[in-house]
């Protein structure tokens, strides 16, 4: 039988993920991180802001991506 605990452990984050779609935009995701779209910019200039890929000349944003990003800027553990 397949195993499915690991999908019910996942299924928030994929219900987060349908959700949200695949893909935001640079304002979908500023809104989500209480920026401007100005700092994504300058972010992805500097290198130090979550991964970018262009979509054509469309910039875009893996949403998985940008909580993995959200994530390691943590300079506490919450966990506990």
């Amino acid at each position: 039988m397949p195993n499915t605990a690991a999908r019910n452990a996942n299924a928030s984050s994929t219900a987060d993920a349908a959700r949200r779609g695949p893909l935001a935009t640079p304002a979908e995701v500023a809104a989500y991180l209480g920026v401007p779209v100005k700092t994504l910019y300058q972010w992805k200039y500097r290198a130090i802001g979550p991964n970018v890929h262009k979509v054509g000349r469309h910039l875009r944003y893996r949403w998985h991506e940008v909580d993995a990003w959200v994530t390691s800027q943590s300079a506490y553990d919450l966990a506990s």
